[in-house]
Protein backbone atom coordinates (compact mmCIF):
# COMPACT_ATOMS: atom_id res chain seq x y z
CA UNK A 1 0.00 0.00 0.00
CA UNK A 2 1.84 3.45 -0.59
CA UNK A 3 2.72 5.57 1.98
CA UNK A 4 1.21 8.46 2.83
CA UNK A 5 4.09 11.47 2.94
CA UNK A 6 5.11 14.87 3.76
CA UNK A 7 8.24 15.85 2.18
CA UNK A 8 9.99 18.86 3.38
CA UNK A 9 13.12 20.09 1.25
CA UNK A 10 13.38 23.56 -0.63
CA UNK A 11 16.86 23.52 -3.57
CA UNK A 12 16.95 22.18 -7.21
CA UNK A 13 18.89 18.92 -5.22
CA UNK A 14 15.85 18.13 -3.16
CA UNK A 15 13.65 18.15 -6.75
CA UNK A 16 14.71 14.80 -8.31
CA UNK A 17 13.76 12.96 -4.87
CA UNK A 18 10.03 14.73 -4.54
CA UNK A 19 9.68 13.53 -8.15
CA UNK A 20 10.62 9.57 -7.82
CA UNK A 21 8.55 9.74 -4.75
CA UNK A 22 5.84 10.75 -6.81
CA UNK A 23 6.59 8.47 -9.50
CA UNK A 24 6.31 5.72 -7.18
CA UNK A 25 2.78 6.62 -6.68
CA UNK A 26 3.25 7.56 -2.62
CA UNK A 27 0.75 10.03 -1.31
CA UNK A 28 2.23 13.37 -0.87
CA UNK A 29 0.00 14.53 1.77
CA UNK A 30 1.77 18.23 1.63
CA UNK A 31 5.35 19.55 0.48
CA UNK A 32 7.05 22.12 2.83
CA UNK A 33 9.56 24.36 1.44
CA UNK A 34 11.54 27.67 2.14
CA UNK A 35 9.26 30.77 1.43
CA UNK A 36 9.65 32.59 -1.57
CA UNK A 37 12.74 34.85 -1.52
CA UNK A 38 13.32 38.10 -3.37
CA UNK A 39 14.61 37.67 -7.01
CA UNK A 40 18.28 38.58 -7.58
CA UNK A 41 17.50 42.32 -8.74
CA UNK A 42 15.80 44.84 -6.58
CA UNK A 43 12.32 44.72 -7.63
CA UNK A 44 11.58 41.51 -8.44
CA UNK A 45 8.90 39.96 -7.20
CA UNK A 46 9.40 37.20 -4.83
CA UNK A 47 10.54 33.89 -6.61
CA UNK A 48 9.45 30.43 -5.47
CA UNK A 49 12.14 27.68 -4.51
CA UNK A 50 12.69 24.95 -7.01
CA UNK A 51 10.49 22.53 -5.08
CA UNK A 52 7.73 24.48 -4.48
CA UNK A 53 7.26 25.56 -8.31
CA UNK A 54 7.86 21.24 -8.47
CA UNK A 55 5.20 20.90 -6.14
CA UNK A 56 2.96 22.94 -7.64
CA UNK A 57 3.11 21.51 -11.16
CA UNK A 58 2.45 18.38 -10.04
CA UNK A 59 -0.50 19.15 -7.88
CA UNK A 60 0.72 18.99 -4.14
CA UNK A 61 -0.29 21.15 -1.53
CA UNK A 62 2.63 23.40 -0.60
CA UNK A 63 3.02 24.83 2.67
CA UNK A 64 5.99 27.69 3.49
CA UNK A 65 6.45 28.62 7.17
CA UNK A 66 8.84 30.53 8.56
CA UNK A 67 9.39 28.36 11.33
CA UNK A 68 8.27 25.25 13.07
CA UNK A 69 8.66 26.01 16.48
CA UNK A 70 5.11 27.35 17.01
CA UNK A 71 2.38 24.94 18.77
CA UNK A 72 0.09 25.92 15.47
CA UNK A 73 2.60 24.79 13.40
CA UNK A 74 3.49 21.61 15.05
CA UNK A 75 -0.34 20.49 15.34
CA UNK A 76 -1.08 21.35 11.54
CA UNK A 77 2.14 19.24 10.57
CA UNK A 78 0.69 15.74 12.89
CA UNK A 79 -2.59 16.86 11.57
CA UNK A 80 -1.64 15.32 8.19
CA UNK A 81 -0.82 12.05 10.36
CA UNK A 82 1.63 11.12 7.81
CA UNK A 83 3.45 7.57 7.34
CA UNK A 84 6.74 9.19 7.24
CA UNK A 85 8.14 12.61 6.14
CA UNK A 86 10.91 12.49 3.33
CA UNK A 87 13.60 15.84 4.21
CA UNK A 88 16.22 16.86 1.84
CA UNK A 89 17.79 20.18 2.17
CA UNK A 90 15.05 21.60 3.52
CA UNK A 91 17.12 24.27 5.39
CA UNK A 92 15.25 25.00 8.85
CA UNK A 93 15.57 22.58 12.01
CA UNK A 94 12.85 20.28 12.62
CA UNK A 95 11.61 20.89 16.39
CA UNK A 96 11.30 17.16 18.28
CA UNK A 97 7.22 17.15 18.09
CA UNK A 98 7.75 17.37 14.16
CA UNK A 99 10.24 14.33 14.83
CA UNK A 100 7.64 12.27 16.25
CA UNK A 101 4.97 13.22 14.30
CA UNK A 102 5.23 10.38 11.80
CA UNK A 103 4.73 7.12 12.46
CA UNK A 104 7.53 6.19 10.90
CA UNK A 105 9.81 9.59 12.05
CA UNK A 106 11.49 11.58 9.47
CA UNK A 107 14.17 10.18 6.86
CA UNK A 108 16.67 12.13 5.53
CA UNK A 109 19.02 12.10 2.46
CA UNK A 110 22.21 13.46 3.06
CA UNK A 111 25.14 13.85 0.76
CA UNK A 112 28.18 12.63 2.38
CA UNK A 113 29.34 9.14 4.06
CA UNK A 114 28.22 10.04 7.77
CA UNK A 115 29.48 10.37 10.48
CA UNK A 116 32.13 12.56 8.13
CA UNK A 117 30.68 15.57 6.81
CA UNK A 118 27.32 16.53 9.21
CA UNK A 119 26.27 19.79 8.46
CA UNK A 120 25.43 21.86 5.67
CA UNK A 121 27.74 22.20 3.10
CA UNK A 122 28.97 18.37 2.75
CA UNK A 123 29.46 17.97 -0.77
CA UNK A 124 31.48 21.15 -0.45
CA UNK A 125 33.70 20.32 2.12
CA UNK A 126 34.51 16.71 0.63
CA UNK A 127 35.91 18.18 -2.31
CA UNK A 128 38.02 20.88 -0.35
CA UNK A 129 39.72 18.22 1.44
CA UNK A 130 40.28 16.34 -0.84
CA UNK A 131 38.52 13.35 -0.63
CA UNK A 132 38.18 10.81 -2.95
CA UNK A 133 35.02 9.50 -2.57
CA UNK A 134 31.49 10.14 -0.90
CA UNK A 135 28.04 8.79 -0.64
CA UNK A 136 24.42 9.19 -0.70
CA UNK A 137 22.54 8.56 2.67
CA UNK A 138 19.22 7.72 4.22
CA UNK A 139 19.29 8.19 7.97
CA UNK A 140 16.82 8.59 10.16
CA UNK A 141 16.35 11.84 12.02
CA UNK A 142 17.02 12.64 15.41
CA UNK A 143 17.57 15.29 17.89
CA UNK A 144 21.19 15.32 16.60
CA UNK A 145 23.11 16.90 13.93
CA UNK A 146 23.05 14.01 11.25
CA UNK A 147 23.64 11.91 13.77
CA UNK A 148 20.87 9.32 13.23
CA UNK A 149 21.04 5.63 12.56
CA UNK A 150 21.34 4.88 8.65
CA UNK A 151 19.12 2.87 6.11
CA UNK A 152 21.21 2.96 2.88
CA UNK A 153 24.11 3.92 1.44
CA UNK A 154 25.29 4.56 -2.06
CA UNK A 155 28.83 5.34 -2.80
CA UNK A 156 30.39 8.37 -5.25
CA UNK A 157 33.61 8.39 -6.46
CA UNK A 158 34.90 11.76 -6.86
CA UNK A 159 37.41 12.12 -9.97
CA UNK A 160 40.56 14.61 -9.52
CA UNK A 161 39.21 17.36 -11.46
CA UNK A 162 35.69 16.82 -10.28
CA UNK A 163 33.57 20.57 -9.48
CA UNK A 164 31.17 20.83 -6.58
CA UNK A 165 28.66 21.19 -9.05
CA UNK A 166 29.34 18.40 -11.08
CA UNK A 167 29.33 16.45 -7.91
CA UNK A 168 26.08 18.46 -6.89
CA UNK A 169 24.30 16.82 -10.03
CA UNK A 170 25.18 13.50 -9.90
CA UNK A 171 24.78 12.71 -6.20
CA UNK A 172 21.36 14.59 -6.35
CA UNK A 173 19.93 11.96 -9.43
CA UNK A 174 21.74 8.95 -6.80
CA UNK A 175 19.45 10.54 -3.90
CA UNK A 176 16.06 10.36 -5.72
CA UNK A 177 16.93 6.77 -6.71
CA UNK A 178 17.90 5.82 -3.40
CA UNK A 179 15.13 7.40 -1.00
CA UNK A 180 12.74 5.27 -3.78
CA UNK A 181 14.15 2.32 -2.24
CA UNK A 182 14.29 3.62 0.74
CA UNK A 183 10.23 3.70 0.84
CA UNK A 184 10.26 0.88 -0.89
CA UNK A 185 11.94 -1.13 1.60
CA UNK A 186 9.97 0.88 4.49
CA UNK A 187 6.48 -0.30 2.50
CA UNK A 188 7.02 -3.90 2.76
CA UNK A 189 8.37 -3.71 6.42
CA UNK A 190 12.61 -4.49 5.69
CA UNK A 191 13.77 -0.78 6.09
CA UNK A 192 16.50 -1.84 8.67
CA UNK A 193 18.12 1.31 10.80
CA UNK A 194 22.34 1.11 11.63
CA UNK A 195 23.50 3.02 14.04
CA UNK A 196 26.37 5.43 13.09
CA UNK A 197 29.94 5.43 14.94
CA UNK A 198 31.29 8.22 16.63
CA UNK A 199 34.79 7.66 14.99
CA UNK A 200 35.48 9.64 12.31
CA UNK A 201 32.96 12.19 12.91
CA UNK A 202 33.58 15.56 10.99
CA UNK A 203 31.30 18.81 10.44
CA UNK A 204 30.78 20.60 7.01
CA UNK A 205 30.28 24.08 8.05
CA UNK A 206 28.41 26.68 5.61
CA UNK A 207 30.84 28.33 3.41
CA UNK A 208 31.62 31.77 4.18
CA UNK A 209 32.69 34.21 1.63
CA UNK A 210 35.94 35.07 3.92
CA UNK A 211 37.45 31.62 2.72
CA UNK A 212 36.91 32.04 -1.48
CA UNK A 213 39.94 34.33 -1.62
CA UNK A 214 42.81 32.21 -3.86
CA UNK A 215 46.24 31.32 -1.57
CA UNK A 216 48.98 30.35 -3.85
CA UNK A 217 50.92 30.07 -0.88
CA UNK A 218 49.39 27.03 -0.51
CA UNK A 219 50.43 23.84 -2.03
CA UNK A 220 49.06 23.44 -5.47
CA UNK A 221 46.71 20.34 -4.58
CA UNK A 222 45.07 22.52 -1.93
CA UNK A 223 44.40 25.03 -4.29
CA UNK A 224 42.89 22.72 -7.06
CA UNK A 225 40.83 21.34 -4.27
CA UNK A 226 39.79 24.91 -2.83
CA UNK A 227 38.73 25.63 -6.55
CA UNK A 228 37.07 22.75 -7.06
CA UNK A 229 35.23 22.92 -4.05
CA UNK A 230 33.73 26.44 -4.85
CA UNK A 231 32.63 26.21 -7.66
CA UNK A 232 30.36 27.26 -9.09
CA UNK A 233 28.82 28.99 -6.15
CA UNK A 234 30.44 30.39 -4.49
CA UNK A 235 33.23 31.02 -6.82
CA UNK A 236 37.02 31.20 -5.63
CA UNK A 237 38.60 34.08 -7.32
CA UNK A 238 41.96 36.16 -7.23
CA UNK A 239 42.49 39.83 -8.02
CA UNK A 240 44.17 41.05 -11.21
CA UNK A 241 44.69 44.62 -12.90
CA UNK A 242 42.62 45.31 -15.99
CA UNK A 243 43.31 48.78 -17.67
CA UNK A 244 45.48 49.51 -14.51
CA UNK A 245 42.24 48.61 -12.17
CA UNK A 246 41.84 45.85 -9.57
CA UNK A 247 39.31 43.40 -10.03
CA UNK A 248 38.21 40.22 -9.12
CA UNK A 249 38.42 37.37 -10.97
CA UNK A 250 36.74 33.66 -10.55
CA UNK A 251 37.76 30.45 -11.34
CA UNK A 252 35.59 27.59 -11.93
CA UNK A 253 37.71 25.03 -13.29
CA UNK A 254 41.45 24.06 -12.81
CA UNK A 255 44.17 21.12 -13.06
CA UNK A 256 47.49 20.58 -11.33
CA UNK A 257 50.18 20.90 -13.67
CA UNK A 258 53.82 21.40 -13.22
CA UNK A 259 55.83 24.15 -12.92
CA UNK A 260 57.74 26.06 -9.67
CA UNK A 261 58.00 29.62 -8.91
CA UNK A 262 57.16 32.38 -6.58
CA UNK A 263 53.67 31.25 -5.70
CA UNK A 264 51.11 33.57 -7.26
CA UNK A 265 53.54 34.29 -10.60
CA UNK A 266 52.39 33.27 -14.04
CA UNK A 267 54.48 30.92 -15.39
CA UNK A 268 53.01 30.72 -19.22
CA UNK A 269 50.47 32.22 -21.65
CA UNK A 270 48.01 29.30 -20.55
CA UNK A 271 47.45 30.63 -17.12
CA UNK A 272 49.12 28.29 -14.98
CA UNK A 273 50.23 29.54 -11.65
CA UNK A 274 53.24 28.76 -9.14
CA UNK A 275 52.21 27.40 -5.80
CA UNK A 276 53.84 26.50 -2.75
CA UNK A 277 54.58 23.44 -4.49
CA UNK A 278 53.73 22.30 -8.12
CA UNK A 279 51.26 24.28 -10.04
CA UNK A 280 47.63 24.83 -11.19
CA UNK A 281 46.13 25.77 -14.69
CA UNK A 282 43.23 28.15 -14.57
CA UNK A 283 40.78 26.40 -16.81
CA UNK A 284 37.79 28.31 -16.73
CA UNK A 285 37.60 31.60 -15.65
CA UNK A 286 34.74 34.27 -15.01
CA UNK A 287 35.50 38.27 -14.42
CA UNK A 288 33.23 40.54 -12.82
CA UNK A 289 29.76 41.01 -14.80
CA UNK A 290 30.96 38.65 -17.57
CA UNK A 291 30.58 35.20 -18.75
CA UNK A 292 32.05 31.77 -17.75
CA UNK A 293 35.37 31.47 -19.96
CA UNK A 294 37.66 29.05 -21.59
CA UNK A 295 41.52 30.04 -20.48
CA UNK A 296 41.94 30.72 -23.97
CA UNK A 297 38.96 33.00 -24.59
CA UNK A 298 39.36 34.51 -21.64
CA UNK A 299 43.29 35.63 -22.48
CA UNK A 300 41.84 36.94 -25.53
CA UNK A 301 39.64 38.69 -24.00
CA UNK A 302 41.73 40.79 -21.21
CA UNK A 303 45.43 38.95 -20.87
CA UNK A 304 47.20 38.26 -18.19
CA UNK A 305 50.64 38.23 -18.89
CA UNK A 306 53.38 35.67 -18.44
CA UNK A 307 55.64 36.96 -15.24
CA UNK A 308 52.75 38.88 -13.51
CA UNK A 309 51.94 37.69 -9.52
CA UNK A 310 48.63 37.70 -8.67
CA UNK A 311 47.67 38.96 -5.28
Amino acid sequence: MPLKIVFMGTPEFAVPTLAALAQDGHQILAVYTQPPRPGGRRGLAPVKSPVHQQAELLGFEVRTPTSLKSAEEQAAFAALKPDVAVVVAYGMLLPQPILDAPHHGCLNGHASLLPRWRGAAPIHRAIMAGDKETGMMVMKMDAGLDTGPVALTERVTIEPDMTTGELHDRMMVIGGSLMARAMKALEAGTLTLTPQPEEGATYARKIDKSETRIDFSRPSADVHNHIRGLSPFPGAWFEAEFSGKPERVKVLASRLVEGSGTPGTVLDDDLSIACADGAVRLVKLQRAGGKPLAADDFQRGGRIAKGTVLS
